[in-house]
């Protein structure tokens, strides 16, 4: 007879982790122990949990299993940015970001090994997709980095913003949300969560009817649809309109703005039509602007523009009433900044099997 295998408890919710204990005969109370060790303490290891019992945590190392990634490399940029090389179960790695100070400690974390949306300014978009993320995956990159930066009983915020598109990965990006905003574990409020995607309206419209709802950030980088399919390829399915009126019905909270981030790219799309273009398409939307200069890396074949055209940029912007900033790159020694995070790892899928994926 083949032995049951041990349960994963770093993909359980709570009231998951609860059932699977009294369906083998423990007390539900245990789980909310055992959540607090895993996912507050970072402790991984039951004979280290100590407020079970000694015969407890025998059985349940027999039983139950915290998977939980290995830290490969822990790279310090010069400006305080920390950047870990994961591994998972599987082999494949992924790439996690700590960045200090922006004005809160911010964690970087991704949702897929590789991404299928192919932006032609991100070294991600060049793996392709190779596989998605866990739920437990994904949390887990929140631990990992808060046990390294001595943030496990800090507020700190989280960008869902590394490798990968997380609406393309809907639901184990959703469990993870879930499982980190869990008052026993890391209890963090979806106010102190951005989620960043290309658009796919679809998930867009189901996010909205979330319950557990993070800040939302939509990856724009153009304001035509000629010029964005070049830069964004999904936009051929989901255009410039769709995403937009897909804003304009999305619940924003009070006080609160939908994030456009555009990276600017030399000739590209950083003229002056394209700034008073821009102001037009967020007509009638609680918006705000975050302007990428881009970060330039071997394979990308764009420039950075000069601070002068940043600048006239972001001005046309705040002259038509545009809450507008400049995103300072943090981490580019270590190619740690936005649109730099790459792995070896895994055979992704073709272009035209990664837009099958998107599309269905």
């Amino acid at each position: 007879m083949v032995p049951s295998p041990r349960v994963n408890i770093t993909e359980l919710e709570l009231a998951e982790l609860e059932q699977a204990l009294e369906a083998r005969g423990f007390d539900r109370f245990r789980g909310r122990q055992i959540y607090r060790w895993v996912h507050k303490r970072n402790v991984t290891d039951f004979s280290l949990m100590t407020d079970l019992s000694q015969a407890l945590r025998i059985r349940m190392e027999a039983e139950f299993v915290v998977e939980t990634p290995r830290v490969v490399a822990d790279e310090r940029s010069t400006d305080g940015t920390r950047k870990l090389v994961l591994e998972l179960a599987d082999k494949r790695r992924i790439e996690s970001v700590f960045i200090p100070d922006t004005p809160a400690m911010t964690f970087c974390v991704s949702t897929q090994v590789g991404c299928a949306m192919a932006c032609g300014f991100c070294l991600t978009g060049k793996m392709g997709l190779v596989r998605h993320l866990s739920a437990g995956e994904i949390a887990a990159q929140v631990r990992l980095l808060a046990a390294a930066t001595n943030l496990l009983d800090q507020p700190f915020n989280i960008v869902l913003m590394g490798m990968g598109e997380p609406l393309h990965n809907y639901d184990n990006t959703m469990k993870a949300l879930r499982i980190l905003h869990e008052e026993q574990g890391l209890a963090v409020s979806p106010r102190r969560i951005t989620l960043s995607t290309v658009g796919i309206v679809p998930a867009l419209d189901r996010l909205a009817q979330e319950t557990l709802m993070p800040n939302l950030a939509i990856s724009l980088h153009a304001t035509t649809d000629e010029q964005r399919t070049a830069l964004v390829p999904p936009n051929r399915k989901f255009p410039l309109a769709d995403i937009l009126d897909a804003c304009r019905r999305f619940p924003v909270k009070k006080r609160s703005r939908i994030t456009f981030e555009y990276v600017l790219l030399e000739d590209v799309n950083d003229t002056a039509e394209d700034a008073k273009r821009l102001a037009r398409l967020l007509d009638g939307i609680k918006a705000k602007v975050n302007l990428i200069p881009l970060n330039p890396a071997p394979g990308i074949p764009y420039r950075r523009p000069s601070d002068a055209r940043v600048d006239r940029f972001a001005q046309i912007l705040a002259d038509r009433h545009i809450t507008v900033s400049v995103r300072k790159s943090r981490g580019r020694d270590i190619r740690a900044a936005c649109g730099q995070l790459i792995v070896e790892g895994g055979t992704a899928k073709s272009a035209a099997q990664q837009m099958a994926l998107l599309i269905n």
